[in-house]
């Protein structure tokens, strides 16, 4: 399942403390990168790799550990990546 390597994915490369996924594809039914079998998904990850770094940065991060995902099972990735101290999810 997608969800399970995305996770899989960054939890081996950014170690995170909190990290949710849902899976949005079901609402995205016949829309055009849905068809090709690419899915929806939305992450809200907290992790100390973050620390420090641009939204950008925090992007280019999980865009990289999911590198090979990114060209057909995933075709449209919502993030929010905090660092612990701006997560008020677990708080």
């Amino acid at each position: 399942m997608t969800t399970e390597r995305i996770r899989a994915r960054l939890t081996e490369t950014l170690n995170p403390e909190l990290i949710e996924i849902i899976d949005q594809s079901p609402a995205h039914a016949g829309h055009a990168g849905n068809k090709k079998g690419g899915g929806h998904y939305y992450v809200t990850i907290v992790a100390d790799a973050f620390e420090g770094k641009s939204l950008i940065q925090r992007h280019q991060l999980i865009y990289q550990a999911l590198d090979d995902m990114m060209k057909e099972e995933i075709h449209a990735l919502g993030i929010n990546a905090l660092t612990p101290s701006e997560n008020s999810i677990g708080n």
